[in-house]
């Protein structure tokens, strides 16, 4: 499949919410089911990932790893979100975000990180905002 196009514009990095960090909002409205971002940066094997020790690893097979910290890959920016309005779909090498609802301007991007990572680095403390309960359920 055919890389595709980013948005050119109508997203921006701001902060998020306390104990959050940054996080990314959009500018304009966003369709629901509509291309938003590509989640990108440095394909690795999985051991070479497991060795970086960074929090923007995104598994795309159970051998290959893309390393999303650079600060060019502005989806690295989408935080987790109980109640997400958008999702990743894994393409090959490609990992495409796309909107879950229709998302109104000045809403955050937040998608759910899944139970390991939650359980890796949130600690089971979660700072979405719209937590359905996800800490409780890891700590039982």
């Amino acid at each position: 499949m055919s890389k595709k196009k980013a948005r050119k514009n109508g997203l921006v990095v701001k902060k998020s919410k306390p104990g959050a960090g940054f996080g990314l909002f959009v500018t304009e409205p966003i369709k629901k089911g509509e291309f938003i971002i590509e989640y990108v940066g440095e394909i690795i094997p999985t051991k070479e990932a497991d060795e970086r020790g960074t929090r923007y690893l995104f598994d795309i097979s159970t051998r290959r790893v893309v390393d999303g910290s650079p600060r060019y890959n502005l989806a690295r920016y989408i935080n987790h979100s109980c109640k997400p309005n958008c999702e990743p779909e894994i393409d090959g090498s490609h990992i495409y975000i796309y909107a879950l609802r229709n998302i109104k301007e000045g809403e955050e991007l937040g998608y759910d990180y899944g139970k390991e990572y939650f359980a890796e680095y949130l600690k089971g403390c979660c700072k979405c905002g719209n937590c359905n309960g996800s800490d409780k359920i890891l700590k039982k």
